[in-house]
């Protein structure tokens, strides 16, 4: 590619075009040496770069595939987008484009119906290479939680999905999300890397570092964060990348697969990391590296390389050992039974597995979890979430939690109310107001939306208490 001279004409024509452009965006202000940069590094296709800004950013959303049926997924789309042709993000097969809010406010994004998310940003959960065999998985930085999901989705709710987020607030963002979306395979941590490293040595057969970076690729969407950028900055975040692509070396298995992404243009960040990384690591290989830019794909920019370990990993001092599972008493048991025969359907999995696979429950203090089908010792470890939570043993009664309705459909409890997603009582029912049913429902009840799990509510005497939780009413 052609770099021009700073006092050539062409130079002159892009700096006159990157001044129009910026004067119609006055949000944006693209700091100088960026601006070189990009130039230095796009040659031709700078003018076209620049003029991607006089574009609005794209929006996009990504269907839950775990619980929407593959043939239900053209009547979401449509419901959700308020298109009927939506166009689809030709790198992840389950998600569309959209204008608007639309999707940020219904309901249906409430019961985690789907994901709001860049498009760019779910390129690399689709180059794990995930199977569906039972794959042990790390998101090694994970909040808020898009990318998590995207592979939870991937996984199918088989095999382990552990998703780290070392900032305690952005943890429990990321942590929410996985609630919110059903997720029933994920355990989140709050930890550094290299505390991590420490513990899972060469265990985890996928990782993905989306690694934290100077977020070049954001600037359209986010004009803040261009007067936030410096290559002081730049240089930090090459540095902190490195670090964190080590720990996950450690943490990798033979075989294994990691994708290291992050949403900026510069080659330090990017290609710069993944030859450092190799250089420091023989034992990888690049299997291939992908850009996005915003005047060559419908999407903001991002940044994806695909790394493997070739030769075999020395594991010597490092042994990850499985959770121990510890037994409910009798008297947990039997209210935990109740609960089980009283509000879930025979057919209902979540039901089976808690009665016929009693070593998948785990007690943590009165809260009870259905843990991954591979479950480490977390003993140590600053867990927010240890697979799916069912619920919690409150005096002389199971209470189920809100994370268990989420991963819920309408069949899967004798008791259900089902509201559709544009009516005033779905509205209603996330203000925490009452619902009314059929004076013959008692007890627990799955408040629905288009068959979907939202929420529990108490049935008695043809009123439904409403037991959304308080922090999540709007």
């Amino acid at each position: 590619m052609t770099r021009f001279p700073i006092g050539s004409a062409r130079a002159a024509f892009e700096r006159t075009l990157c001044y129009n452009i910026l004067m119609n965006n006055p949000a944006l202000t693209l700091p100088q040496p960026f601006i070189d940069e990009m130039q230095s590094l796009l040659g031709e296709d700078f003018s076209s770069f620049i003029k991607s800004y006089e574009e609005p950013y794209t929006k996009a959303l990504r269907l839950n595939t775990r619980r929407i049926d593959i043939v239900d997924r053209a009547r979401m789309s449509r419901i959700s987008t308020g298109s009927d042709t939506p166009e689809m993000v030709s790198w992840c097969s389950s998600a569309c484009y959209y204008e608007g809010d639309k999707p940020g406010k219904s309901v249906l994004h409430d019961l985690g119906a789907y994901y709001i998310q860049e498009p760019s940003a779910m390129l690399p959960a689709t180059l794990l290479d995930i199977n569906g065999s039972g794959q042990k998985v790390l998101d090694l930085c994970a909040a808020p939680g898009g990318k998590t999901t995207q592979i939870a989705d991937l996984m199918n709710g088989r095999g382990l999905l552990v998703a780290n987020e070392i900032i305690p607030g952005r943890a429990t963002t990321l942590s929410e999300n996985i609630e919110r979306m059903g997720v029933e395979n994920a355990v989140v941590v709050n930890a550094r890397p290299h505390d991590l490293a420490g513990r899972f040595c060469a265990y985890f057969d996928r990782i993905l570092v989306d690694a934290p970076c100077s977020g070049e690729g954001m600037f359209r969407k986010h004009p803040e964060a261009a007067g936030e950028w410096s290559m002081e900055n730049v240089r930090i975040c090459a540095a902190r990348q490195d670090m964190i692509l080590d720990d996950a070396a450690d943490m990798l298995a033979e075989g294994g697969r990691i994708v290291y992404s992050t949403c900026t243009f510069s080659k330090e960040e990017n290609e710069g990391a993944v030859q450092r990384f190799v250089s420091r690591h023989p034992d990888f290989a690049i299997l291939d590296m992908y850009h996005i830019y915003p005047h060559t794909h419908r999407g903001e920019g991002h940044f994806a390389a695909v790394l493997e370990r070739i030769d075999t990993v020395n594991t010597a001092g490092g042994f990850t050992k499985p959770a121990k599972p510890n037994r409910l008493t009798r008297e947990n048991q039997k209210l935990l039974d109740d609960f089980l025969q009283s509000t879930l359907s025979p057919d209902c999995r979540y039901r089976h597995r808690a009665e016929d696979v009693p070593e998948r429950l785990m007690l943590f203090g009165d809260s009870l979890y259905i843990v991954p089908d591979v479950m480490p010792d977390i003993k140590g470890l600053k867990v927010l979430r240890a697979g799916l939570k069912l619920g919690a043993f409150k005096k002389a009664r199971f209470e189920p939690d809100h994370a268990l309705s989420h991963a819920l459909s309408y069949s899967d409890a004798l008791y259900a109310v089902n509201l559709d997603s544009e009516s005033t009582e779905a509205k209603k029912y996330i203000t925490g107001m009452t619902l009314s049913c059929d004076a013959n429902i008692k007890g627990w009840c799955l408040v629905c939306v288009d068959h979907l799990g939202l929420g529990w509510g108490k049935a008695a005497g043809g009123v439904i208490k409403n037991h959304y939780p308080r922090g999540l009413r709007r």
